[in-house]
């Protein structure tokens, strides 16, 4: 019977996860460092597969008690054949935490780093914090929310049984980190534990008196909010809720945003609100007003979709008034907002009602991009493809590659190319690559996400 043993300093996690695999209370969870001292053992059945679990106390220097506790640990993880290291993902990166874990990887069996307490799809990015330990096999989870503990129960589970073949023609080794990065997914590109993805956020930004009240009206089919001519008649973001398909919208109307020295009284808390409501948000309409030129004010906010990473469409309201031919316009915008170059425009009149319907169209369309899993096998090759007739320039005299690339998270599609040298990989060449997804992946409407990663330590200290 094999052994798992979970390893971390004090108040990371380990009990609640060891509580979570065994489905039941069995370990005392506490907030004060040091409730596990002795190496807890339970046999846990992984769907018919039986193995013995290891809860250790907390690694720590600070007492002669500790420090016996702590060798109890690395004794148990000398003893087990699997290997979770668990970290806090709520704090930066610890150099005990990254001495200890390199001197369990020269054990040769298979680790995971765990990143625990990741509760959602924002703090996703501080996951990737933790690539300095070269962990292959990295799982951002939060056992409290169990958010992506399936992911790292059907790793363990892979390894139970005797190791599978490389995947992708890759070198075994590669073959393995590829296979434990990208454990959330299977080859189709589908989440191996479904996320609840009927509710969609949708934010209604733009500056005041564009027509965001009369917009949601319209979508709704009824008077939901008030509208008037007075610039900053919204003050609170007014949330109303459709169905669209098999999907629920839950459409925000946020306030008016104007220059920052023209913003007064109550209107300051509104803004606050407004950002509120972004972080929650899967897309924004971004409202502009057809019958005015572009501003300045118009590009700051439009760069409150790039600064929350959301899917966008561009309306253009008050078509029926617009200043120019649609050619034009779109020109200018395609000018003057270049970071949303692939956000779609719809032109409107939500006075009229007209072309309102193309929204709740576009609305589905782009949600299911920014959800959009690409197949690792087809990302992989169009990555190979993109890097044979483009070479990526070299660093610093020393050649540049792309070992292989995965898709770790959705909302948007956030994209890790592993790399022998990351820090070598210019943001044009991402651009580039970014580019050649698009023309291989229907992505209209989501921004991607590309972050060049180390496979472990050794590659960058070898720069």
């Amino acid at each position: 019977m094999k052994k798992i043993a979970i390893l971390g300093q004090p108040n990371v996690g380990k009990s609640s996860l060891f509580n979570r695999f065994a489905r039941r209370r069995i370990a005392i969870t506490s907030d004060m460092a040091g409730t596990t001292r002795d190496v807890k053992k339970e046999i846990i059945d992984f769907d018919g597969k039986e193995a013995e679990l290891l809860d250790t106390g907390g690694i720590d220097d600070s007492s002669e008690l500790f420090r016996r506790v702590r060798n109890k640990a690395i004794e148990a993880a000398k003893a087990a054949d699997i290997i979770l290291y668990m970290v806090d993902g709520k704090a930066l990166p610890d150099d005990r935490d990254k001495e200890l874990f390199y001197r369990l990887q020269r054990l040769g069996k298979p680790i995971a780093l765990v990143v625990n307490k990741i509760d959602n799809d924002k703090e996703e990015e501080r996951a990737w914090e933790f690539g300095e330990f070269g962990a292959n096999n990295l799982f951002a989870i939060s056992v409290s929310h169990n958010r992506r503990v399936g992911q790292l129960i059907e790793w363990v589970k892979n390894h139970l049984d005797e190791p599978e073949a490389a995947l992708l023609d890759l070198v075994p080794d590669e073959a393995d980190a590829l296979e434990n990065l990208i454990a959330q997914f299977d080859e189709t590109g589908t989440l191996q534990e479904e996320e609840d993805l009927s509710e969609i956020g949708v934010a209604i930004i733009g500056r005041t008196n564009v027509g965001k009240s009369s917009l949601l009206n319209a979508l709704l089919g009824e008077e939901r909010a008030v509208v008037s001519d007075v610039a900053g008649t919204t003050i609170d973001p007014v949330d109303e809720k459709m169905t669209l398909g098999d999907k629920t919208v839950t459409f925000v109307d946020t306030a008016g945003i104007r220059r920052r020295g023209k913003i007064q009284g109550i209107e300051r808390y509104a803004l606050g609100r407004t950002r509120q409501m972004l972080e929650r948000a899967d897309i924004a309409l971004l409202v502009l007003d057809a019958s005015a030129p572009l501003s300045e004010l118009d590009e700051k906010i439009a760069g409150l979709v790039d600064e929350y990473k959301l899917g966008c469409i561009i309306v253009l309201n008050k078509w029926d008034e617009a200043l120019g031919s649609y050619e034009e316009i779109v020109d200018e915008l395609r000018y003057r907002f270049k970071f949303l170059s692939w956000a779609p425009v719809i032109t409107v009149s939500a006075k009229s009602k007209k072309r309102i319907h193309k929204i709740n169209d576009m609305i589905l369309k782009v949600f299911e991009n920014y959800t959009r899993h690409i197949p690792t096998r087809e990302l992989n090759e169009v990555i190979k493809q993109a890097t044979i007739r483009h070479h990526i320039p070299s660093h610093k005299g020393k050649p540049v590659n792309i070992l292989f690339a995965s898709q770790y998270a959705i909302k948007p599609p956030k994209i890790a190319l592993i790399s022998n040298r990351p820090r070598g990989i210019h943001f044009s060449y991402i651009r580039y690559l970014t580019n050649q997804l698009r023309e291989n992946f229907d992505l209209e409407g989501t921004p991607v996400i590309l972050i060049p990663k180390r496979r472990g330590e050794r590659e960058e200290e070898s720069e």
